[in-house]
């Protein structure tokens, strides 16, 4: 192995080191160290700063949009209910309506149906009428024929025949009306 040997005559340790790599170690660390604080310590600040903006920018956008989207929400929620509202009013509006219009029909049904009622009464009595003219007329002939056979005389006579199919008919009609009506 080999030794140096210094100028004093001593041995160098390899574990320590010299004076002059401790100086230049020293002198090279400050210059780091200097230019690491005038230049990278500066941009590093910078980019946290900027970073922490956005962060806190993000988070104060996100609150904000959080407050909205419960305005929002509140709105929404007021709008379905008035929806809601608007909604029942017009079920009840148009139950009204509708039981309105179920009463004006059973109304008119109830009008049209006596009034079919009365034209039917009236058809019947003027059908009654038309049947007892004619039952007279055919009553007033069967009894002259009758009554031809019976007297033995013609009744050819407009007038003779006339006043007994009249009494005859009023006798009828004195003995048969209360079981008509």
């Amino acid at each position: 192995m080999t030794t140096l040997i210094l100028a004093a005559g001593d041995e160098i340790n390899p574990v320590i080191p010299h004076t002059s790599e401790i100086i230049l170690g020293l002198v090279a660390f400050l210059l780091l160290l200097f230019v690491m604080k005038k230049f990278v310590a500066p941009r590093f600040e910078a980019l946290y700063a900027e970073r922490a903006a956005k962060i806190e920018g993000g988070i104060e956008k996100a609150e904000q949009a959080q407050v909205e989207a419960q305005k929002l929400l509140a709105d929404y929620r007021a709008q379905l209910a008035e929806a809601r509202a608007e909604a029942a009013r017009i079920r009840d509006d148009a139950r009204i309506e509708g039981e309105q219009i179920i009463s004006e029909l059973r109304v008119k049904a109830q009008e049209e149906s006596a009034r079919i009622v009365a034209q039917g009464q009236t058809q019947l009595e003027t059908q009654r009428a038309q049947i007892v003219a004619e039952l007279r007329g055919e009553l007033g002939r069967l009894a002259i024929d009758l009554a031809d056979r019976v007297v033995g005389e013609s009744l050819e006579d407009e007038v003779r025949r006339r006043g007994t199919v009249d009494r005859f008919l009023a006798d009828l009609d004195g003995t048969s009306a209360p079981a008509v009506k």
